[in-house]
């Protein structure tokens, strides 16, 4: 007879997360570390009871926005290396339509998070109860159904023996590299409650091995052939790279076969910057170094990246009549991309297994193509040191020279978070990274707010690192409450707090676009109705030290770099605030290397919109298919 244990489904679920482990490369880990949660009516019962019940086989974080507390989980997740989780639980109604945009977040970075949101009575005993959504067509529907297209699996767990199955699947899901992202497990507030005699093998230890799949023998005969008849190949490093930690392994293919290495926001780190291969960032943001080699190769090599429109310039970047692609991706749905020559597989695998047969014949690109990368690599450093130049040390700095103060007092121990706004075109640029995991940008969603939860994800993950969350005014404004979570718990991130007033990279993009910037200065009214009048007088910095941070203001240059060093040494949550220029004058950087689709108006009267559409068509006219 099977023996069993009476629990409740909360209880029971707890319990069963405390001993899920994953395994890779003979590392194993707790698979979900944690769980984040704000109780309201739909789980305060259940699963806030059982956090309470087993608090010794389950951490737990409080949290102040649903949102960001998927944030934090994902941060983590990324610094975990995908091989650890965190959980978050919410109530019905508002609390679980805050998590779909972590979920997307998640979801489409390919990190994994549990979410568990509490839903609307299974047994409909009142009906409808506080915060539920009435379907007049479905009765089955509830708000939770909004995390469907934004999960990688979802079940709504209507009868208690339904969570083992649920379980189970979501366990498979979140530990498996190709198919990871959000995992919801909707979980009726009634249902919670409810006590099952479980069997005692549902709470056994299990270990979900995170596979490396090797390359087909036949994909990879036809990509040593792609290789060997290239002359101007070049690699694009995506997240893939850092998700099999396959770095090393690209450092010694790109040294064997002296091809330059560009990288994508996700893929950035996958070289140091003074690696001889490594070529800057690639695409919209990317440097001109790259952005040249691309236009001219013959071969491009991705490497874990699913190419999104900055990296191909929105697919008028790679030039070259005749151009291939050869993209080993350990999913098939990116490794047929741009018509490419598939190699599917484990990236640090797959690279492995090229290097091997390359090997005994071995392939390497001319001393001439080196020597023309690396001079341009030399010249872009150039530019780099100038952005980051300040020539008059007591004046207010440029945002690049902000990061150039940052520059100089990180070392490859120091991770840097950033999400949105005008920080990632500047950091993909000139970001000089000194480690595999120094530079962390999450640009699949480039959510606003995602940059001081994550620190705070990431802080968890890494604890004796330093921490930075750069973050602009318009990001901070969105969500800077887990300050106060940084601060009761004693993680000590640090936030580098840049006003210029507004948003800066949208407004540089309305401008482009024939837009005038409308709507993206924090500024009063003027007579016209238009935001052009003074700057808000908002103090973003009193706001942080009122949640608890402690706060040091730089106006110039100088200042900041006295006070970086203080933060950098600092054991508590601690925020530099900087002002640089107004959102309307940010500059500094140098312009985009590579075009970006943004429709632009067909039809207008004023001349910035006409002229913004000529430009646009000129563009468009480059764009083409690879087929």
């Amino acid at each position: 007879m099977t023996s069993t244990t009476r629990l409740t489904v909360a209880q029971a679920l707890v319990r069963f997360l405390s001993v899920q482990f994953t395994e890779r490369d003979g590392v194993r880990r707790r698979l979900i570390d944690a769980t984040w949660g704000i109780f309201g009516h739909g789980n305060v019962a259940g699963l806030g009871q059982a956090l309470i019940e087993y608090s010794d086989e389950m951490p737990y974080h409080q949290g102040r926005n649903e949102q960001s507390m998927v944030h934090a989980a994902v941060g983590y997740a990324r610094q975990s290396n995908r091989l650890a989780a965190h959980a978050v639980t919410t109530s019905i109604g508002p609390g679980a339509t805050n998590l779909v945009t972590g979920a997307a977040l998640a979801t489409i970075n390919h990190l994994p998070v549990l979410l568990l949101p509490g839903d609307t009575f299974a047994g409909r005993p009142a009906d409808p109860v506080l915060q539920q959504l009435e379907v007049p067509y479905a009765g089955d529907v509830s708000v939770n159904d909004c995390l469907r297209p934004v999960s990688k699996y979802f079940d709504r767990v209507t009868r208690p023996e339904a969570l083992i199955p649920a379980a189970l699947n979501a366990m498979r899901v979140l530990a498996d590299p190709v198919e990871t992202g959000a995992v919801t497990l909707a979980l009726p507030q009634d249902v919670q409650a409810e006590a099952y005699d479980w069997p005692d093998e549902f709470f056994a230890e299990r270990t979900w091995y995170v596979r490396r799949p090797p390359a087909d023998p036949a994909e990879l005969a036809e990509a040593v052939r792609a290789v060997r008849a290239a002359e101007r190949p070049l690699i694009i490093a995506g997240g893939g790279v850092h998700h099999s930690r396959a770095e090393a392994a690209l450092a010694e293919f790109a040294s064997a076969t002296g091809i330059p290495v560009a990288s994508t926001q996700a893929g950035k780190g996958s070289l140091n910057h003074d690696h001889p291969q490594d070529v800057g960032g690639i695409g919209h943001t990317g440097t001109a170094t790259a952005d040249e080699l691309a236009r001219l190769a013959d071969l491009v090599i991705g490497i874990g990246t699913r190419y999104t429109d900055f990296t191909t310039g929105s697919h008028t970047l790679f030039e070259r009549p005749g151009v291939r692609f050869l993209n080993l991706n350990i999913g098939a749905y990116d490794g047929h991309k741009l018509a490419g020559q598939p190699l599917i597989a484990d990236a640090r695998d797959g690279l492995t297994a090229l290097a091997g047969e390359l090997g005994p014949d071995p392939y390497r690109v001319t001393a001439s193509y080196i020597a023309e990368y690396r001079e341009d690599k030399e010249r872009w450093e150039q530019r780099v040191d100038a952005c980051y130049e300040a020539e008059e040390p007591d004046v207010r700095p440029t945002q690049p020279q902000v990061l150039g103060a940052l520059d100089e007092i990180v070392d490859a121990s120091d991770i840097i978070v950033n999400a949105a706004g005008s920080l990632p075109g500047d950091l993909h640029k000139l970001w000089r990274t000194r480690s595999f995991d120094q530079y962390h940008l999450e640009y699949g969603y480039s959510c606003m707010g995602y940059e001081i939860p994550a620190a705070i994800g990431v802080k968890l993950a890494a604890p004796d690192r330093p921490v930075w969350a750069l973050v602009g005014d318009g990001t901070y404004l969105m969500m800077p409450t887990e300050i106060v979570t940084a601060v009761q718990e004693g993680i000590a991130i640090k936030v580098l707090l840049i006003q210029n007033h507004g948003y800066a990279s949208i407004g540089g993009l309305s401008e482009s676009v024939g837009g005038e910037r409308f709507g993206t200065a924090y500024r009063h009214q003027a007579d016209d109705g238009t935001y052009t009048g003074a700057p808000l007088p908002v103090d973003l910095a009193a706001n942080a030290a009122s949640l608890g941070m402690r706060v040091l203001r730089a106006k110039t240059v100088s200042d900041l770099r006295e006070a970086l060093a203080v933060a950098r040494a600092a054991d508590t949550p601690t925020c530099v605030y900087v002002e640089t220029e107004t959102a309307d004058t940010v500059s500094g950087a140098p312009p985009a290397q590579a075009w970006w689709d943004v429709p632009v108006a067909a039809t207008a009267t004023r001349s910035s919109a006409v002229k913004a559409r000529e430009l646009y068509e000129r563009h468009v006219s480059t764009r083409r298919r690879h087929l």
